[in-house]
């Protein structure tokens, strides 16, 4: 019997229950592994309250971790028992000691790069990834806006933003946080608790303003980060920390500049193996060199779970936080 993160309700992190757990089979394509350690994103948060709807109540959780290969179903030849893989994609239980899911979703793990750093960047580093790379293919030269850059996926994002010689602005919400952004390579902070965004991004742009604003904090900085774009330029919104967008009347990008707007998702990225492991190739190579580098903040045990969750939620943290098995 193992143990695993579960949750037969909606709600706060009280609702995440530590259970025994049954292992099962890998099916056919399938492939089971035993987690040295489990990412910690707000996407967590996002099913475990119910704004993104679980497929079925009791439920695991988690999306993201890295382990060794355990056992290996039909059909599957990419991978073995024994390989040192990573996973950032579902189906949702990677709270556990062990996990079953499609081999499709499982990449291979570099020797030079361990298992904590490997659960604290694969998610987010390929998120970073399609947003620079994909989502609009940055060449460098442009300026663009990132909300919460000291957080773990704005950390590894300044690093990336510099790589490729892009202008990174980043909100924070402390000097200390401040301070972390530019260390990973922010061109400036803004510390949106003394500071007007709009208005400093003008300042700082000397009124061009930004070529793209990366927001994942949603609803409380929409109207901000459309008021940070140049005419005809491009607003993504990839999460919710502060509760989703609602309610847009579409003519505003119209109104402020002809703006473009995406909401993009990783699974709309990496939808195929292939995909998949160019854009984890890419990150890992930048990994290995030394470019960009994760910084493993917090470390908690899987059973206290609901404790990390609390803290990310409540932006206690700073980097990545993962969970040890």
């Amino acid at each position: 019997m193992t143990k695993r993160i579960q949750f037969a309700r909606t709600g706060g992190s009280e609702v995440l229950e530590f259970v025994d757990d049954a292992p099962t089979e890998p099916g056919p394509g399938e492939v089971r592994i035993a987690n040295r350690a489990v990412g910690l994103n707000f996407i967590d948060i996002y099913f475990r309250t119910g704004l993104y709807p679980a497929p079925s109540l009791p439920s695991g959780l988690g999306t993201e971790a890295a382990g060794v290969v355990d056992a290996v179903g039909e059909g599957v030849t990419h991978l073995a028992v024994g390989d040192r893989v990573a996973h950032a994609q579902g189906p949702l239980g990677a709270y556990a000691e062990l996990h079953v899911l499609p081999a499709d979703k499982v990449v291979k793990l570099p020797d030079a790069i361990d298992f904590e750093t490997a659960a604290a960047s694969l998610l987010k580093g390929l998120t970073v990834q399609y947003l620079l790379r994909q989502t609009r293919e940055l060449l460098g030269g442009e300026t663009i806006l990132w909300h919460a850059a000291a957080g773990g996926v704005g950390s590894i994002a300044c690093q990336w933003a510099k790589v490729l010689g892009v202008k990174l602005i980043g909100t924070v919400s402390s000097p200390e946080k401040a301070a972390l952004a530019e260390k990973n390579g922010a061109w400036a902070t803004i510390d949106y608790t003394k500071e007007n965004v709009v208005e400093r991004v003008r300042e700082l742009t000397d009124g061009e303003m930004c070529d793209v604003v990366y927001d994942s904090v949603g609803k409380d900085t929409w109207e901000t980060s459309l008021d940070c774009l140049k005419p005809r330029s491009l607003m993504v919104s990839f999460g919710n920390a502060s509760g989703p967008v609602e309610g847009v009347n579409i003519g505003i990008l119209n109104q402020k500049g002809s703006l473009f707007v995406t909401r993009p998702s990783l699974n709309g990225y990496a939808d195929t193996r292939e995909r998949l492991e160019w854009m984890a190739d890419e990150l890992f190579a930048l990994l290995e060199s030394g470019q960009i580098q994760v910084e493993v903040s917090h470390r908690y045990p899987l059973a206290d779970a609901g404790k990390a969750q609390d803290a990310l939620q409540n932006r206690r943290t700073t980097g990545s936080t993962i969970l040890i098995p």
